[in-house]
């Protein structure tokens, strides 16, 4: 799964360049009174969205290389492009001619007049990924050195590209005849072969095989001709139009109210980047019925979506066929095909369109919200926290020397990475298991910037850090997997000392801070001696108090600035004005939930009145997980400290 996450978020990269293509060639086929009327203009726009969506395997091949990468590289993207130039000129119909000893180009199997596809595209992206991973540090001897390192990753890749090329040689055709096949038999179901169709079609989405069922269907393969009888107007009246019409409903509707079910389920620091994605999306789906850059949005992240996203389609195309309703298409279910068609002679009934694409919006909608929130789907914006991307709180790659120093140093006194069986975080501390535990130094640990060290048991440590243990958690992983090397600087102050510019001053033994808050959460006041968890209990975390929750929201004790959030809701970090640092912890080893039943209400950053709600919770699925649900609220930054509400 989660390669098939990573997946995912590398087709972002080429998806992003499809909606924009998608509208060019949208508007020129409408300038052009749906292609009957070609001229300079539409021309002009239609070579322009053309030029992308024709190639639009060749980016996936390029994209895919590049996201799958273990290091966002050059070399990667040009390792995807020569496997597809390999693959796809070896497989050319002119190149099997001669593989094939015949002498006329049609008497080829028709299979490889479609294999620059998406499906070989994704492939040959995934080979140059691979071979960028497995041999950019090759060492050659002397003679051969100038071909040491990234210059031997496209030798390699061209290599493995052969091979792929002699499989596909005798696989592919199989496959493509084969779905040709099965799409003649459909015809004959009526609509539970409309249906059908209709759920294949999108199911064969992700790679590329769409094309051999839409052949079946929509031109002169089997002899239906959907597509070109209807836009000649010169098909069956009621009979015309029954495989295209189903997609508008669905194109234009039901996949933007999954969007928006994705942007509303997304984290609310993640809010942004999914706006972006899906917005486009959507506007793309339903004004010129491209869908690629909102399915492969989800299809990869949340792969059981995609399949009730291909059932749902299924269901109208054999719903549309029984009403009867019918449009068509000459280019996709969107917006402007339905109002070029709408005076078709072939199309009936298309003032239903609209109509069965509100129900669809809900029921898409809907279905996709449960879905995600009940399974905690990794759609866009709730990708999983060891997810690094550029320019937010997670991005570890630039200006972060301290995280990386502190990272090797918390490796030496855990036992050296190979002692390192497991590594994750909670919201103040690492979450390990450990080969030996005998190995584990303590006092190496506090020197590194930890606040404490914490062993339940068996082979699991836990190493308490402070609210921005994500990021040493990134650096160890970095090091670990020999991403990064740890620089050779001093490690940072320990996560628990006053942030820089902090008014807040440590006392001595003696002295007592009193901090008067509001309350954060309903519920009884308890001493945080009561809290079942040690680290909390015996203050290694910083002094305070915990609460007993009858409530479900909490809100800011004081007026202040939110330090740090998490992408499991479970905590929230807050800065007084007074530079007091304030961890608000919503139960015990609530973050196995990863985040099911937790809703964080604000953004780092965000300056927040005392009394602003922070986060939401719901209190019996905490319990129903089997976890206490005792809140915490810790002092991080004065040991001397004590808390007192108002």
């Amino acid at each position: 799964m989660k390669f098939l996450q990573r997946l995912g978020r590398s087709i972002m990269l080429p998806v992003a360049v499809l909606p924009v293509a998608a509208i060019l060639s949208g508007i020129a086929f409408w300038v052009s009174n749906g292609g009957k009327s070609p001229n300079l203009v539409s021309t002009f726009l239609g070579a322009a969205g053309g030029s992308l969506l024709d190639n639009i395997a060749l980016l996936f091949a390029v994209g895919i290389a590049l996201g799958m990468a273990n290091k966002s590289d050059g070399t990667s993207a040009l390792a995807g492009l020569v496997s597809w130039l390999v693959v796809t000129t070896l497989l050319r119909p002119e190149t099997v001619m001669v593989f094939t000893g015949v002498d006329d180009v049609n008497q080829v199997d028709p299979a490889f007049l479609k294999v620059q596809n998406v499906f070989v595209g994704i492939i040959c992206g995934l080979i140059g990924a691979f071979c960028y991973n497995r041999f950019k540090d090759t060492k050659l001897p002397d003679a051969l050195s100038f071909f040491s390192g990234k210059r031997s990753v496209a030798i390699v890749t061209a290599g493995f590209s052969l091979v792929l090329a002699i499989v596909l040689f005798f696989v592919w055709p199989f496959i493509y005849t084969g779905l040709v096949t099965f799409g003649e038999w459909i015809v004959t179901l009526g609509p539970v072969g409309t249906g059908i169709y209709g759920f294949l079609n999108r199911l064969l989405i992700p790679v590329g095989l769409h094309h051999a069922l839409n052949s079946v269907f929509w031109f002169d393969v089997a002899g239906i001709n959907d597509l070109n009888n209807f836009l000649a107007g010169e098909g069956t009246y009621g009979v015309t139009g029954q495989y295209m019409t189903g997609f508008f409903p669905i194109m234009m509707f039901g996949l933007p109210g999954a969007a928006l079910a994705m942007y509303l389920t997304a984290k609310t620091t993640r809010k942004k980047l999914a706006y972006g994605i899906l917005l486009g999306g959507a506007v793309s789906s339903f004004f010129v019925g491209v869908t690629e850059p909102l399915e492969f949005a989800f299809m990869f992240l949340a792969p059981v979506l995609y399949v009730v996203h291909a059932v749902f389609t299924g269901i109208s195309m054999a719903i549309s066929q029984i009403l009867p309703v019918r449009m068509g298409f000459g280019f996709s279910g969107g917006f402007v095909d339905l109002v070029l068609g709408w005076s078709n002679p072939m199309a009936q009934n298309p003032w239903l369109i609209p109509v069965m694409g509100v129900f669809w919006f809900f029921i898409y909608f809907g279905v996709f919200y449960f879905f995600i929130k009940r399974f905690n789907l990794k759609t866009p914006g709730r990708e999983d926290d060891d997810i690094l991307a550029d320019d937010t709180e997670y991005d570890t790659r630039s200006a972060d020397d301290k995280y990386l120093v502190t990272g090797s140093r918390f490796i030496d006194a855990l036992g050296g990475k190979d002692n390192i069986l497991e590594l994750e975080n909670c919201a103040t501390r690492l979450r390990l298991e450990i080969d030996d535990v005998s190995k584990v130094d303590d006092t190496a640990l506090k020197r590194a910037g930890a606040a404490g060290t914490m062993k339940p048991g068996g082979k699991s440590v836990q190493v308490v850090y402070g609210t921005n243990v994500q990021f040493v958690k990134d650096a160890m992983e970095q090091i670990m997997s020999g991403r990064a090397e740890a620089p050779t600087g001093a490690a940072p102050e320990p996560a628990v000392a006053p942030a820089a510019g902090s008014t807040a001053v440590l006392t001595d033994a003696a002295t007592t801070t009193t901090v008067s808050l509001r309350q954060p959460l309903e519920g009884t006041v308890v001493p945080l001696s009561q809290v079942p968890d040690a680290t909390f209990a015996e203050g290694i975390m910083g002094p305070g108090v915990a609460i007993e929750p009858t409530g479900d929201t909490v809100v800011a004790p004081a007026d202040g600035t939110i330090g740090a959030t998490f992408d499991t809701g479970h905590a929230v970090a807050l800065v007084l004005q007074d530079g007091t640092e304030l961890l608000i912890h919503v139960g015990i080893d609530t973050v196995q939930m990863k985040g099911d039943g937790f809703r964080t209400l604000v953004e780092k950053g965000q300056k927040v009145a005392a009394g602003t709600p922070l986060l939401r919770f719901d209190l019996a699925r905490i319990k129903a997980a089997g976890h206490p649900a005792i809140t915490p609220v810790i002092v991080l930054n004065n040991e001397n400290a004590s808390i007192a509400f108002d």
